[in-house]
């Protein structure tokens, strides 16, 4: 036989398996978001590495929802350590003032905890008092 006189493959038997479906499209956010949505969630809640989802996520108003509620809980935060610093200088409340900064640091993990839980969920964590002073901004 001479190359221009191949012989056409044969047709696939039925016993073949069926071929794979073709992979579904990416999924996309709902609210115009990027694709990095769970990543900017989770910095929302991270100290001040909320502001990083807070200036580069202008256009998802839940990321930046969120990135507000956790500078806003930052703020309080830093409020409430300075406040108890300053009692820790006076003479008669220091030792209960240091006693209290290991419970405070264990409550604020516990909530940024919930809080990030609950946004990977599509849900917001509300706090009284904090989230309406972030809804503010």
């Amino acid at each position: 036989m001479s190359e221009e006189e191949q012989v056409p493959p044969a047709p696939p038997s039925s016993d073949a398996p069926p071929p794979p479906p073709a992979a579904p499209p990416a999924a996309t956010t709902g609210s115009g978001g990027s694709d990095n949505r769970t990543l900017w969630i989770v910095l929302a809640y991270l100290w001040l590495l909320a502001l990083v989802p807070l200036l580069a996520e202008q256009e998802d108003q839940e990321v930046q929802w969120h990135s507000k509620h956790g500078l806003v809980l930052t703020g309080v935060e830093v409020v409430i350590y300075m406040v108890l610093w300053m009692i820790s200088l006076t003479g008669a409340l220091a030792c209960l003032s240091c006693l209290a900064y290991i419970p405070l640091f264990i409550g604020s993990i516990v909530v940024r905890i919930l809080c990030i839980s609950k946004a990977l969920n599509n849900e917001r964590f509300l706090i009284p008092g904090l989230s309406e002073l972030a809804d503010r901004f």
